[in-house]
């Protein structure tokens, strides 16, 4: 049993019994994201804290992507909502990395690959050895910018 999902389960208890509305939608809608990832494919199993961490920060981006839509569209009440949202399970992911940690994992990565000059070529070698040391703790997207500035795309 996961003790991730466990400590979610007591939480959203807790929050139910605090009447934290925020908290526990979000929770709901993180434990059945999780169910249904546990119930994808040919069988049923059971996930582990490092896969349960992949579908929080999946979760997480779909509120970030949803609150910056909804601040374009001026509809400040909906983003503030998703951004509430993205902070309750924030508290679920491990730390975040910042800018610098995460460009100083990518040059190890690039001297590593020995990628230094091949440009764009190099960009899935890099990703491959980053994207184990970076999950849940930094974002894609931001991890594959960073490494095509180092490989000087």
């Amino acid at each position: 049993m996961s003790s991730l999902k466990d400590r979610l389960r007591t939480d959203l208890t807790s929050s139910m019994k605090a009447r934290d509305e925020v908290r526990s939608s979000t929770l709901r809608m993180v434990l059945t994201a999780i169910t249904n990832a546990e119930v994808a494919g040919k069988t049923q199993r059971e996930l582990s804290d490092d896969e349960i961490v992949g579908v929080l920060s999946s979760e997480a981006k779909k509120r970030r992507e949803a609150a910056a839509a909804f601040q374009d569209g001026g509809r400040a009440e909906m983003a503030a909502k998703e951004i509430a949202e993205a902070a309750v399970i924030a508290d679920y992911l491990p730390e975040q990395l910042t800018d610098e940690e995460v460009a100083a994992l990518v040059a190890a990565a690039v001297e590593q690959a020995g990628a230094a000059g091949e440009g764009m070529k190099a960009m899935g070698r890099v990703m491959g050895l980053v994207q184990p040391q970076v999950r849940g703790r930094a974002d894609g997207g931001a991890v594959a910018a960073e490494v095509r500035r180092q490989l000087g795309a």
